[in-house]
């Protein structure tokens, strides 16, 4: 009972205290622009802004701090931080800095700081409140950056935003300053510049070094749209750490900052021969009585405008390396600098923060266990972190994920981002666009498909065919494209989309059986796949099975529904493979528990390992954690069933009985350790009836995330409700701030890509289906349903979905949604209803749980009520 108290639990206090907020970093950015990660304790770390990762960073000494005077005496002069947390050796490997040297110096740890914080994190917000309770102030932070679904451009935008409440709890009344200093990343001829904007006051830094073009090019703006503000364009200018002595001693005095302005006396040579970074201040003021709060806001806004290929920059035909090449940021698109980007949002800025916040607080109010909702929250973070770039016109671009100070494994990877569910529902455009420039700019003439896109992605057929050319095509990731498309459509409704690239979607399918294809995937054409299928766990798996042929089946099925909506009478043929490639795998692949591999491990035609004797890498008899992955993506899009629903259920039960492990501490795991100790989670693969190939796949014994939600979710879908919430707990137990990082699950680097997965469980739970073809949308509830709450978006619109005391309300809060028709398994058993927009009665039909109306209804800012007798 205790287990399933836990599971259903709904206590939605994100908060993090003490060692829980040990391993945070809230990445504050925009989609495509870089970030700022936001730590537990108030630092500014992971300065993730100029072009490339760069975790465990700092940008010299950018921090806030307070200072509250009475009648010219200083009361509290204090960081913005918490203590920081072990460990205290240093960090890196750096000469004269790093491990053996202690704690950085820009970590501001050696300075008076609060004792404590408490961090709540309901993505895109984060709040941290400040605790010292010998300081006579209550001071709460709340950063964020826009994150306004089917808006992109404004969720676009390269800022951090922070506001700090502050409220007197003394009994006399004070002056507080709050300080904001930012550092000059430039050391080759750095300038800062204060300018009164007129709604706000800011503080420019860039260097006069560098021309437009250069990739080097860029600059970072501090400002505030407070009244009454003193500021220094720049620190004093010293030698060793004299300018952060300097600032502490002004800091700590009474009264406002008297300014210092370097531009004045032309003194530059200083900074460049000591490589120390020019620093700037603002400061806002304001006087509080006893009891009374203000507000304090601040914005950090960025312009590094020349994104560089710096990690794969190619070579000419005589080896040597070519210039990186380089092109500039959607987001240069749209604002010059730093300035432009800042005075956008202080004009728009109410309303981002309203729109924001009415996306989180209609998340948050979805009546599903906590953990599910801060799965599906949290890593929508990921589109934010430096794993996301935006091309120049705005195509959404990704790695997997990245490493500490570059990308890792480039080229929106088609069989890793194939899981990711986030930008089809909260900004399908990005969804098509990568859609777009799969099949512009990495498809061969025979169909063959690169899963990788290089950058520019026009090198990926044309210039880079010794990389691209020779490696496979990924059989799982080009299927599960074909299935995208069939999402993006039914999502969109745009069949104008769908005929300008169905001809590319055409001949990829068709690739399977296409003579040319060496690694002749479905050579005899009958719908299933038995040759050389390179996938996801970066190895190739020989011969049939249900992991991959799964996609395939669901490419098929797709193909077959969008043939026939053009009036393609090649749907007929792909409708029949299709046919014929699931029974054939209900058949011949599911051995009693689960669906397997069919493989000679001794079969010549594939690679054999003379030593061992058999086929490496292979799944054969074991219980693979994606041998429905094909199934998990019909249901997302609506396909319903391709295999028999007992065998789907019964391979699944067999995923979690033998791949959901308890505690991983006695487990062996040679492979990359995303778990350990008493932590719990669903491995890849395992092999019940003992029979392991003698090296099997790649990644068996790990616990990977994305892959997890996936099975989860389905699980979810046929109904084994405890078992995949299970599993999720299971994961974001895993994240629990002291551990690793809340906003960063990590696979094959850090802010990976598959964990966007975990949107799925948000339409598995609420039930959601959809066909913005047909005007249809329905909520069908898999828990809580007398009394439900869920956000939902597609196309057009977002909004939020309810039922209560026999009334079902659909509200329409941003965009539009067109509506011909609603479904919910909540009509059954019920023997009429009324339905009313906006309060009026409109006249609807219905055809068991679904109503469909005379007329069709265009909803915006609208209400739909269903009210069940």
């Amino acid at each position: 009972m205790q287990l399933l108290n836990e599971l259903y639990k709904m206590d939605k206090d994100f908060t993090y205290k003490g060692n829980k907020t040990n391993q945070i970093s809230f990445p504050l950015g925009g989609i495509g622009s870089g970030s700022i990660g936001l730590a537990g304790n108030g630092r500014l770390i992971d300065w993730e802004i100029f072009n490339r990762p760069n975790k465990n960073s700092y940008n010299g000494f950018s921090f806030f701090a307070i200072k509250a005077e009475h009648n010219g005496e200083v009361k509290v002069a204090k960081v913005l931080n918490g203590d920081l947390h072990p460990q205290y050796s240093g960090t890196g490997k750096g000469r004269f800095s790093g491990f053996g040297f202690g704690v950085e110096r820009e970590s501001l740890a050696g300075f008076p700081h609060f004792k404590g914080t408490a961090f709540k994190g309901e993505y895109p917000f984060g709040e941290i409140s400040f605790i010292d309770d010998s300081v006579p102030l209550d001071v709460k932070l709340t950063a964020f950056n826009p994150l306004i679904p089917l808006n992109d451009k404004d969720s676009s935008i390269p800022v951090a935003i922070l506001t700090y409440k502050v409220t007197n709890t003394s009994n006399e009344q004070l002056d507080i300053s709050l300080v904001g200093n930012l550092s000059n990343p430039f050391t080759k001829k750095p300038r800062n510049e204060f300018r009164d904007y007129g709604a706000y006051k800011g503080i420019k830094l860039n260097s006069t070094h560098y021309k437009p073009e250069d990739r080097e090019f860029g600059d970072l703006t501090l400002s505030t749209d407070a009244e009454d503000v003193s500021y220094q364009t720049y620190w004093y200018r010293g030698d060793w750490f004299d300018n952060l002595t300097v600032f502490w001693k002004e800091f700590a005095a009474p009264g406002k900052f008297k300014e210092r302005d370097y531009n004045q006396s032309g003194d530059e040579a200083k900074v460049s021969a000591h490589n120390v970074k020019d620093v700037c201040l603002l400061s806002a003021h304001q006087s509080l009585a006893p009891g009374e709060s203000g507000e304090f806001r601040f914005i950090i806004s960025w312009s590094f405008p020349n994104y560089v290929n710096f990690w794969n920059p190619g070579t000419h035909a005589d080896g040597t390396p070519c210039d990186p090449p380089s092109w500039k940021n959607y987001y240069a698109t749209l604002f010059e600098d730093s300035v432009q980007s800042a005075a956008y949002v202080w004009q728009e800025l109410d309303r981002l923060y309203r729109e924001s916040l009415l996306f989180k607080e209609t998340l948050f109010a979805s009546t599903l266990p906590d953990y599910v909702v801060d799965a599906v929250a949290s890593n929508i973070s990921i589109l934010k972190s430096p794993t996301c770039l935006r091309l120049t016109d705005g195509t959404l671009y990704g790695f997997e994920g990245v490493h500490a100070e570059e990308g890792s494994c480039e080229g929106t990877c088609t069989h890793v981002w194939n899981y990711e569910q986030v930008t089809p529902f909260l900004f399908p455009s990005l969804a098509r666009s990568m859609i777009d420039v799969r099949y512009k700019a990495a498809m061969y003439e025979n169909g063959k498909v690169a899963f990788r896109l290089m950058l520019p992605v026009e090198r990926t057929i044309k210039d880079v065919s010794d990389c691209a050319g020779s490696h496979r095509a990924a059989a799982d990731g080009q299927m599960g494209t074909i299935m995208r498309v069939y999402r993006e459509w039914k999502i969109s409704g745009d069949d104008e989309w769908l005929k300008s690239i169905w001809p590319k979607v055409k001949t990829s399918l068709e690739y399977a059986w296409n003579p040319s294809n060496t690694d002749w995937w479905d050579q005899d054409c009958d719908g299933v796949m038995e040759g050389v299928q390179h996938h996801t766990l970066d190895v190739e798996i020989y011969g049939p099975n249900s992991y991959v042929s799964g996609l395939y089946q669901g490419a098929l099925r797709c193909a077959a529904e969008m043939a026939e909506a053009l009036g393609d009478e090649a749907g007929q043929k792909y409708m029949a493979l299709y046919e014929n490639g699931r029974k054939w795998v209900d058949e011949h692949l599911f051995n009693g528990e689960f669906y397997h591999q069919l493989v000679n491990l001794q079969d010549e035609r594939f690679p054999i390992d003379e030593e061992l004797g058999e086929i490496k890498y292979q799944i054969g008899e074991g219980c693979h954690i994606d041998q429905v992955l094909g199934q998990w993506h019909a249901h997302i899009v609506g396909l319903g069933y391709m295999y028999d629903q007992a065998k789907v259920k019964k391979a699944l039960e067999s995923v979690y009985r033998y791949n959901f492990i308890e505690t991983i501490r006695d487990y062996p795991n040679a492979c990359r350790i995303y778990s350990l100790n008493d932590e719990q989670g669903i491995l890849i693969s395992s092999w019940p009836k003992g029979n392991s190939p003698k090296v099997p796949v790649p990644y068996a014994d790990e616990m990977m995330h994305g892959f997890e939600y996936q099975a989860a979710c389905h699980m979810i879908y046929e109904g084994m409700l405890d078992e995949g919430l299970r599993a999720v707990k299971a994961i974001r137990d895993r994240y629990d701030g002291e551990r690793r990082n809340p906003w960063n699950e990590l696979e094959c680097g850090s802010n990976y890509v598959r964990s966007m997965a975990s949107y799925s469980l948000l339409l598995a739970l609420s039930g959601f289906e959809y066909d913005s073809l047909q005007g249809h949308i329905g909520f069908s509830p898999k828990l809580n349903a007398e009394k439900f709450s869920s956000f939902w978006s597609l196309n057009q619109g977002w909004g939020k979905f309810e039922h209560a005391n026999g009334t079902i309300r659909l509200e329409v809060n941003y965009g539009q949604l067109q509506l011909n028709s609603f479904s919910s398994d909540l009509l059954q058993g019920k023997k009429s209803f009324e339905v009313f927009v906006n309060g009026a009665p409109i006249p609807a039909d219905r055809s068991g749980n679904v109503i469909r109306f005379h007329e069709g209804q265009s909803l915006s800012g609208s209400v739909l009520a269903i009210v069940l007798h």
